[in-house]
């Protein structure tokens, strides 16, 4: 199947993913998380992306960002390239390729899954086995979320300012629908889209993107078309 070229979309939500070049760890300790979430913070705010929610893992990184302009994300992802690979590879004594070919993305229709997207990232440490409940893992935004500690990285989506009138009622009910978990059916659709690069939302979402973009989003169905047998004028 074709790779879609990559579509970004200034004011709507993006989940971007990168991963380790064969599955190699991108982060090795404390600093190596520190410094990339600095790098992070000052080049989301250089080229206008809010960061709404992330994940650092061993071996890649998990974003839920919107970007103001349509080149913004990109140049934030090379840019942080360009700060966090010569510094890596430094560190450890490596050469060359420290990330797994392009960053993938999807965008994200806010209104129906926004809050699935941030949940399903800051659920990925316990999902994978690295920590037994989200706030044993330090490197996500849960703990900004659920209220524990303020995150300089993170600027709030409309949406979750939504969930209460002050930070507590958001707090609150933010812990609640992150207790609920998502079914293996929410998983399987995001886990779909994310990887494959394809917008995640609605029949109706999907079909304003084509019009709006005028291009194709979402890949072509396998196989020829389908042959139309004329009717007969035998009646």
């Amino acid at each position: 199947m074709a790779r879609l070229p990559r579509l970004i979309i200034p004011a709507l939500p993006h989940y971007v993913i990168q991963r380790g070049s064969n599955r190699q760890n991108v982060f090795q300790d404390a600093a190596d998380y520190a410094q990339f979430l600095s790098w992070l913070k000052t080049g989301a705010k250089m080229f206008k992306v809010a960061i709404h929610a992330y994940v650092l893992l061993p071996d890649q990184l998990h974003l839920l960002a919107t970007p103001s302009d349509a080149t913004g994300l990109g140049q934030l992802m090379q840019w942080l390239g360009r700060y966090y690979v010569p510094y890596f590879n430094q560190k450890y004594g490596r050469e060359g390729a420290l990330w797994q070919g392009r960053y993938k993305t999807s965008i994200i229709d806010p209104d129906n899954f926004f809050l699935t997207c941030c949940r399903y990232l800051e659920c990925v440490p316990v999902q994978t086995g690295l920590a037994a409940q989200a706030l044993d893992h330090a490197w996500s935004s849960y703990a900004h979320h659920a209220g524990v500690r303020p995150d300089p990285v993170i600027t709030d989506h409309a949406l979750y300012w939504a969930l209460g009138n002050t930070p507590f009622d958001r707090e609150a009910a933010y812990l609640r629908l992150f207790e609920q978990g998502l079914g293996s059916s929410q998983v399987k659709v995001v886990e779909q889209a994310v990887l494959k690069g394809w917008p995640l939302g609605s029949d109706a979402f999907k079909q304003a993107l084509e019009q709006k973009m005028q291009r194709q989003v979402l890949p072509a169905k396998r196989g020829r078309p389908r042959k139309v047998v004329a009717e007969s004028d035998d009646n």
